[in-house]
C-alpha cells in the first residue's frame, strides 16, 4: 500500500512540474493555507519554534508568522513537483544566480557550498549543479538525507542530480566525501537541523542552544577546503528565486570549531530574519536539549 501512495505522490509531483510556475506556486500557498486551519502536529512545532526563537513577540504576530511559514514551506513542496521533475529550461526560467563567490576561480581548490533549509533550498542545490556544469564543467557533489522509503529515496536522488551532481548520503563512506574534496569538487551540504550528538555540539540559534553539525568545520580543518556560504532568495510576484553565492568565509577554520559553528548559525540568523516565514519551521530544529533542559515541543 505504502509503494501506492508514493507511486500517486510521484505522479502528482510529475503532473505539477507540467503546470505554469505562478500557477503551482499559488496552489501550494492555498494547501498551506487550508492546513494551516486544522490542529497538527506540525502547526504546533511551528509555533513552539518561532515562541522560542523570537520571544518578545505577541502570540497574535506568532499566529501570523505561523500561517505564513504554512503558507510558504507547502508553496515549496508544491514548487518540487516543477524543480525535481521540471526540464532545464525550467530551472533556468525559475531560479537566477548571483555568483559573488566566483565558483570557476575556485575550481581545483576544495570547497563547501554551506546553506539552510529556507523554502528555496531544493530549487537553489538543483540550479546550481547547472551553473557548476556550465562554468567548471562538473556538477559537484551533494550530500543528502537517505529516505526510509526505498522507492522515494530513488525517485529523489535521480532528481536531485539529473543534472550531473553526485549524491552522497549522509550514511555513505566519509571516504567518498573526502575524496570529492581532494578532487577540489564543490560540495554541497545543508547545516542547519538536528541529526543528534554524533559530530554536533550545543551553539546558540536564536539565543536558543541548538544542537547543531560541525561537519562543516571539521571538513574544511581536513582538507583546507574554502566555505562558501550560499542560500536561495524568493522572489517577489511569483518571479521564482535567486541563488546567492557569497564570497568565501575568510578566516575560517578559525580558533574552535565550536567558534566556526556559532559563525555558521550567525550566518543562518542573518539569512532568516529579512524573511522569517520563508525557514522550514516544520523542522524539529530543537529537537535535543542540553541536560536539564525541558523539551520545546
Amino acid at each position: 500500500m505504502s509503494r501506492i501512495f508514493t507511486w500517486l505522490g510521484i505522479g502528482l509531483l510529475t503532473v505539477l512540474g507540467k503546470l505554469p510556475y505562478p500557477f503551482v506556486a499559488r496552489f501550494g500557498e492555498g494547501l498551506g493555507s487550508l492546513l494551516y486551519l486544522f490542529p497538527s502536529s506540525r502547526r504546533r512545532i511551528v509555533q513552539a519554534n518561532l515562541r522560542a526563537s523570537f520571544p518578545d513577540k505577541t502570540e497574535a504576530e506568532i499566529d501570523t508568522l505561523s500561517r505564513d511559514s504554512f503558507r510558504t514551506v507547502f508553496r515549496s513542496f508544491a514548487e518540487r513537483g516543477i524543480f525535481w521533475t521540471g526540464s532545464e529550461a525550467q530551472m533556468r526560467r525559475w531560479v537566477q544566480i548571483d555568483d559573488q563567490a566566483d565558483l570557476v576561480a575556485l575550481d581545483g581548490t576544495p570547497h563547501i557550498l554551506v546553506t539552510l533549509h529556507l523554502s528555496g533550498v531544493e530549487a537553489g542545490a538543483i540550479r546550481l549543479t547547472i551553473h557548476l556544469r556550465d562554468h567548471v564543467g562538473r556538477s559537484g557533489a551533494s550530500l543528502y538525507t537517505a529516505q526510509k522509503n526505498t522507492l522515494f529515496d530513488g525517485f529523489l536522488k535521480h532528481a536531485r542530480g539529473r543534472f550531473g551532481a553526485k549524491m552522497i548520503s549522509r550514511n555513505d563512506s566519509a571516504r567518498d566525501i573526502l575524496r570529492c574534496l581532494k578532487k577540489g569538487e564543490a560540495l554541497q551540504l545543508i547545516a542547519d537541523m538536528d541529526f543528534g550528538e554524533r559530530d554536533s555540539e550545543y551553539v546558540p540559534f536564536f539565543g536558543v542552544q541548538a544542537l547543531t553539525l560541525t561537519s562543516v568545520s571539521r571538513l574544511a580543518r581536513m582538507t583546507g577546503a574554502k566555505v562558501v556560504p550560499v542560500y536561495t532568495e524568493m522572489l517577489p510576484d511569483y518571479q521564482g528565486y535567486v541563488l546567492r553565492i557569497l564570497p568565501a568565509w575568510d578566516n575560517y577554520p578559525g580558533d574552535s570549531v565550536t567558534e566556526d559553528t556559532r559563525r555558521m548559525n550567525a550566518f543562518f540568523e542573518d539569512c532568516i530574519r529579512p524573511r522569517v516565514a520563508e525557514y522550514y519551521w516544520v523542522h524539529k530544529r530543537f529537537k535535543n536539549r542540553p541536560p536539564g533542559e525541558p523539551s520545546i515541543y
